[in-house]
């Protein structure tokens, strides 16, 4: 019987760090990476999943592409927030107060 060979990890995806930070910072620090993330992070996963095997990375890629997902959201939602407050400063600022 041969000796069996050990088995050989697939090298990470060359963008599957970059996947990963921008995920981090799209969640924690700054919420205009997040959009990138999730972007990339789409087409990082289906660049591993063409590759049947011989690219790895893909948990880490897909862990980015979930905190791009999550920071987009939170961005949205602090833009609506956002939003209405200036359109009630706006309404506000210019309801008439005098009480003649």
């Amino acid at each position: 019987m041969p000796p069996q060979g050990g088995y050989f990890r697939p090298p990470d995806h060359p963008q599957a760090t970059l996947v990963m930070v921008l995920g981090v910072l799209g969640v924690a620090f700054c919420g205009l990476c997040a959009p990138f993330a999730w972007l990339k992070g789409k087409s990082t996963l289906a660049e591993i999943d063409a590759s049947n095997g011989t690219v790895g990375g893909r948990s880490q890629v897909y862990a980015g592409y979930i905190m791009g997902i999550i920071g987009t959201v939170m961005l949205a939602f602090a833009l609506l927030i956002g939003i209405l407050a200036a359109v009630l400063i706006l309404i506000g600022a210019s309801a008439d107060t005098s009480t003649y």
